[in-house]
């Protein structure tokens, strides 16, 4: 073995033993339960003991030492002998055979204090039991037992002092009771047990009050009840009413009507002693009151009921003979309602309260408004006189008749008979109403009755011709016309206006007609007035129908149309273009008329219309479309492009969509078609003479012809031209073809790398002649017409030759034709 392992091994050599050493102190010990004269301890086994030692010192007295030894497997013990209310200090001992200590252990514990002694128990409750005690040193509470007599009841109650009650008992049940004291440390032992019975129960108390001076209370019997003793008080009084039986019935009388009585009732047992008390309230029935009015109120068609109140009333009933009634709380009044018309009643007031109603009071009479008259009608037995006419009604000492128009004149009437006249007017409404009148007033009900008269003809009425196939009626408003029905005979007397208001339209005529219109008042109740005359209005011309438009000239054309009117009728003709402000106009009385100095270009709106004196103006009639023709272009400019083509352009031409533009010469014509302002033009012919025409088109299709002065092509220039060297060497000769006529002179330019050669020749000649300084050139040549104001043409072609030194060849021979 290394001497590195020698110290790691004294090392848990003595862990080992420190370990064994606090197995040996590893004992615990509690406190099991704790009486006044003992200590019941509990404690942890430990190994090899062969007895334990149980030890009690007290800790503030001068008493000896207590002590007790156990067997090696008893773990719990008790140690007697020991003082009431002392606190301990216990210690648990773990011994082996040779009284050694193996462990220890030792806890503070304090005793229960002194058993107290029952000084009287005694029962006021069914269900409770009463203990009185002295108290005892030390205790800080006290546990109250109670057992039944066979066993099969047990409860305590924890109480802080005398005296103490436990509930949740049975009714007459005997008991016994038993009382510990208490504290920190537990309880003490029972004292000596006493034995008690609970009492019995209360009677349950059904009352009920029969009349308004009597109470009747009943109930059920209680068991083991000997006599049952009643405690009855007045409100408001001091004085008792003591009451005993031994039945279930206990009737009082000669009490105070609508008085509440306060009843308390117990049942005693046998021994005499009270059982739980109850306590009831009862009401009297209230007095009968007496009826001290009856009033008719016949704005609101109620009876008024007044009467006296009386003492513990909470509300009132009144009933009438048919079986009307009002109720009522804390008022002495109460009203009934509908009021029956025409009846002699009788009525009682009842009061109530929570017992029940009182005795009905002694009926009272009342008579009643009278019934309103039936089959109320107005009759009119010629205009202008009638008369309010009603049957005969019962209990009735007069009549009141009012009559009133709707123009503010009233009529009244107050008879016994059943009829009232009165004077109406044509155009009015009249109400009336009869009220029938006894000692009681009269009817608050009644019925409304209305009477028209019929409505009278309107005496104003203004007719305006609006529109041509529209008239405007207006009228002034007359008395009794509800509405007014506008028909004109000439329309089968269709009505026109079914309205209120008195403006009618009548539309939708036939022009140049005469209508014979009426006004006709109406009102829902008596009809319209048949009587009323008519008036006449003559409507509108008709409007002409364009049948065509001829032209006559350039800016003039004539416009034919229909004649639907009668002899004499004027009618116009108006053409108007679309953003002018000045139309063209013509009048005839004829079927036709002329439209003079109509612009170029221009797209006209044609209507024509019919004037009459009495008619009138007519509507328009259909527009008709009138194009003239589009403009010419103002300037013409033609531009020759290239010998062959040539573009022709021109200003603006009003009304004008597209162009075709011709030139034409006696060899032949160039045409183009476009809608454009320009167009390029070929098969040109150089040197002729061209006139130029155009046709503008509108967009619908009209044309004008358009024609300028001509122009003249350019000069035609030479063809199938050559270049030749001369016998003189270093002279040249260029060759050509003229196409056009003799007339121009010819202008050559030889253009060449060392040098450019110029010569003009004269008009006729095919041929012009330059000398060179040198010869081996290649040249560029030109030749073309010279115009007569000494300008070139700018459409011929140039070739290009090469030309050799002398002795080669004669003729040069083109090298690039360009």
């Amino acid at each position: 073995m290394g001497t590195t392992q020698v110290p790691m091994l004294r090392f848990l050599l003595l862990v080992m033993i420190v370990e064994i050493c606090a197995a040996q102190n590893d004992i615990t010990l509690s406190v099991y339960t704790a009486t006044s004269k003992s200590l019941t301890m509990e404690w942890t086994q430990f190994p090899g003991t062969s007895f334990y030692k149980l030890k009690a010192t007290p800790k503030n007295s001068p008493k000896g030492q207590v002590f007790v030894q156990f067997g090696q497997i008893t773990i719990l013990g008790s140690i007697t002998s020991l003082a009431p209310n002392t606190e301990y200090t216990v210690q648990i001992e773990a011994m082996d055979d040779q009284m050694t200590v193996l462990a220890s252990a030792d806890i503070d514990a304090l005793t229960a204090p002194e058993v107290p002694a029952i000084s009287k128990t005694y029962s006021k409750s069914s269900e409770s039991i009463t203990v009185e005690f002295p108290n005892v040193t030390g205790a800080t509470f006290y546990v109250v037992r109670a057992e039944s007599k066979i066993g099969t009841f047990f409860s305590e109650t924890r109480v802080m002092g005398s005296p103490g009650t436990i509930q949740g008992l049975q009714p007459y049940t005997e008991y016994e009771i038993s009382i510990m004291s208490g504290n920190a440390g537990g309880r003490s032992q029972p004292s000596y047990p006493n034995d008690q019975k609970t009492v019995i129960v209360a009677p349950n108390l059904k009352t009920k009050s029969p009349t308004n001076s009597s109470i009747v209370v009943t109930w059920d019997p209680v068991d083991h009840a000997e006599l049952y003793t009643f405690v009855i008080i007045q409100e408001g009084s001091t004085v008792p009413l003591n009451r005993n039986t031994t039945e279930t019935l206990l009737e009082l009388n000669n009490l105070q009507p609508g008085t509440n009585y306060t009843i308390k009732a117990q049942a005693l047992d046998d021994m005499r002693r009270p059982g739980d008390d109850q306590t009831f309230s009862q009401i009297t029935r209230p007095a009968t009151p007496d009826v001290l009015d009856v009033q008719i109120n016949q704005g609101k068609s109620t009876t008024l009921i007044y009467w006296g109140l009386v003492t513990g009333a909470s509300n009132y009933t009144v009933l009438t003979s048919n079986n009307q009634t009002c109720k009522a709380s804390s008022d002495s009044y109460c009203f009934i309602g509908p009021v029956e018309c025409g009846q002699n009643q009788t009525l009682s007031v009842t009061a109530y309260n929570e017992a029940g109603p009182s005795e009905p009071s002694n009926p009272a009479l009342y008579l009643t408004y009278p019934c309103p008259p039936n089959n109320t009608r107005v009759e009119e037995y010629e205009p202008g006189n009638c008369s309010v006419m009603w049957d005969e009604v019962k209990m009735v000492d007069y009549y009141m008749v009012f009559v009133k128009g709707n123009d503010g004149n009233e009529k009244m009437c107050n008879t016994t008979e059943t009829r009232c006249s009165f004077e109406c007017t044509c155009g009015h409404s009249f109400i009336s109403l009869v009220v029938p009148y006894n000692s009681a007033g009269g009817s608050p009900v009644f019925e409304l009755v209305n009477y028209t008269t019929i409505p009278c003809c309107p005496d104003r009425i203004n007719i305006t011709l609006v529109s041509s196939e529209t008239v405007e009626i207006e009228w002034s408003e007359v008395s009794g016309a509800e509405l007014y029905e506008v028909t004109a005979e000439e329309t089968n007397d269709i009505i026109h206006c079914n309205d209120t208001e008195t403006i009618c339209a009548l539309s939708d005529l036939h022009c140049d007609t005469t209508y014979s219109i009426k006004v006709t008042p109406c009102s829902e109740i008596r009809g319209c007035n048949k009587t009323c005359k008519a008036h006449t209005q003559v409507t509108a011309p008709c409007a002409p129908e364009i049948i065509n438009i001829t032209q006559v000239n350039a800016d003039t054309y004539r416009v034919h149309y229909s004649t639907p009117n009668k002899a004499g009728t004027a009618y116009t003709i108006t053409a108007s273009a679309p953003g002018t402000t000045q139309p063209y106009v013509c009048t005839s009385t004829e079927s036709s008329c002329e439209l003079t100095g109509l612009p170029c270009g221009t797209v006209f709106e044609v209507m024509g219309a019919a004037w009459s004196n009495d008619g009138g103006r007519s509507l328009p009639g259909y527009e008709e479309i009138l194009e003239t023709g589009p403009c010419c272009p103002q300037n013409v400019v033609v531009k020759q492009v290239t010998q062959a083509m040539t573009n022709v352009s021109w200003s603006h031409a009003t009304g004008a969509s597209s162009f075709i533009t011709s030139l034409t010469s006696r060899r032949g014509e160039a045409k183009c078609h476009t809608v454009d302002n320009s167009c390029l033009m070929g098969c040109i012919t150089c040197g002729t003479n061209y006139t130029i025409s155009m046709e503008a088109i509108s967009s619908t299709g009209h044309k004008s012809e358009c024609h300028y002065n001509g122009f003249s092509s350019s000069p035609c220039c030479p063809t199938n031209i050559k270049l030749y060297r001369k016998p003189d060497k270093l002279q040249l000769r260029v060759y050509w073809r003229s196409l056009g006529p003799h007339i121009y002179n010819h202008t050559v330019a030889l253009t060449g790398q060392m040098a450019n050669l110029k010569c003009e020749a004269a008009p006729g000649v095919r041929y012009c002649d330059v000398l060179e300084s040198a010869c081996g050139n290649v040249y560029t040549v030109l030749v073309a017409p010279v115009l007569p104001d000494g300008t070139k043409t700018d459409f011929c072609q140039e070739r290009t030759y090469s030309v050799p030194c002398p002795g080669n060849q004669n003729m040069l021979m083109p090298d690039v034709k360009r």
